[in-house]
């Protein structure tokens, strides 16, 4: 019987996906065998010795401590992509709020007294306070094109807008999805000079965050709008609003409300909303626990952050999954203590993935407890796990 601890309410569409004969879920257990997790924080989290695989429910990780983890052999799955509509709608509206002033022309209309008669003068008298523009021929500049900028890029075409994306890095599934109509620019300074909005979908890491600055904010073109359902951060929200009052930048339409931000009159914060839709919850929740899932029944990984994607078959027999240092004859020792302990290897494959390798080993008899613990203490080895083809009682492990 495997144990989930859930550390966030997660969606029960997705826990249903656990077999109750399987599978015990609890928001408290001593030894889990997985974590599910959405925003609570982890960093500083005692760590039990029986954890074998971490899943968030969503996209970012920063709330996760992704290198003790490695460091211990144990995978971090998200859910890349399950959000993507939702944030997409999110960036759309965010573009509208901003071109056509509705947050300042509601708090307007909100505080407006008298009876009809004079609310009716007040309003045809303010409304001139509120003009704003539409945003066909408007070019949109995407930063980061996986799941997410490529949705909101293909939306923007539709909307009648230009488009221009960046991202080093883009996947050939990504760039298969995106619109021949999506203009490349050839670094993010080439984007920004570019663009009349501009929306961030890049994770907060050392190289992005910062990444609009005052230097980058003199560079863009008057009057630009920033959109950022990212990450905090990535904006520099004193240069930001030095640009607004400065009238450089037009509007600022953000995740993530400050003392600094909340009352700007030229900024709209939300509360963090970007993923908070009932379907996004769903879909992030089902994909996240299909991967623990087939990464506690069959060893296989997809879509873990911090290890490499890897998926076998079974071919009978039975399965070890071995993470690693990724350095030179980690598989010859591993296959020599398999063969000094008479066990052929029906199947193998291995990754790597910077300094973390995996392992999955289909081996053509039971394997020992001694044979484990043999692999396990070879230098390099992070985790040694025994997977057999139903889920046993208990789990013989070496870490």
């Amino acid at each position: 019987m495997y144990k989930i601890l859930t550390l966030n309410n997660i969606a029960l569409a997705g826990l249903e996906r656990l077999p109750r004969d399987r599978y015990e879920v609890a928001s408290e257990f001593q030894h889990p065998d997985a974590i599910l997790v959405r925003s609570h924080a982890m960093h500083g989290m005692a760590l039990p010795d029986t954890l074998k695989a971490v899943g968030r429910a969503g996209a970012g990780v920063n709330n996760i401590p992704v290198a003790e983890l490695s460091q211990r052999g144990i995978p971090v799955f998200n859910a890349p992509g399950a959000n993507a509509n939702a944030v997409k709608e999110l960036v759309i509206a965010g573009m509208l709020l901003g071109a056509r002033n509705i947050v300042q022309s509601w708090d307007f209309a909100r505080g407006l007294e008298g009876d009809d008669e004079t609310l009716h003068r007040q309003t045809e008298a303010g409304k001139k306070n509120f003009a704003g523009f539409e945003l066909p021929g408007r070019t949109l500049g995407v930063v980061g094109l996986g799941a997410i900028g490529v949705k909101v890029a293909n939306a923007a075409l539709a909307l009648g807008m230009n488009v221009v994306g960046f991202d080093p890095d883009i996947t050939v599934q990504r760039a298969w999805q995106l619109s021949s109509q999506v203009q490349q620019a050839t670094s993010v300074d080439d984007l920004f000079a570019r663009s009349d909005f501009i929306t961030l979908h890049v994770p907060l890491v050392e190289g992005t965050r910062g990444l609009i600055s005052a230097q980058r904010l003199r560079r863009m073109r008057e009057e630009v709008v920033i959109l950022n359902f990212s990450r905090q951060g990535i904006v520099d929200d004193e240069a930001m609003v030095e640009a607004l009052d400065s009238g450089r930048a037009y509007a600022y339409i953000c995740d993530f409300p400050t003392n600094l931000l909340k009352n700007h009159p030229r900024v709209v914060t939300l509360p963090h909303l970007g993923a908070s839709t009932r379907e996004a919850e769903e879909n992030c929740a089902v994909m996240v626990v299909d991967q623990v899932r087939d990464y506690l029944e069959n060893g296989n990984i997809h879509n873990s952050v911090n290890f490499p994607e890897v998926s076998m078959p079974r071919n009978g027999g039975v399965r070890l999954g071995i993470a690693n240092a990724n350095t030179p004859n980690m598989v010859g020792q591993i296959s020599t203590a398999l063969a000094e302990a008479g066990l052929n290897i029906i199947d193998m494959l291995n990754k790597s993935r910077g300094e973390v390798a995996y392992t999955l080993i289909d081996v053509d008899n039971e394997v020992s407890a001694a044979v484990l613990e043999r692999i396990g203490a070879i230098s390099g080895v992070l985790a040694v796990r025994l997977i057999p083809g139903t889920v046993p009682e208990h789990e013989s492990e070496a870490r």
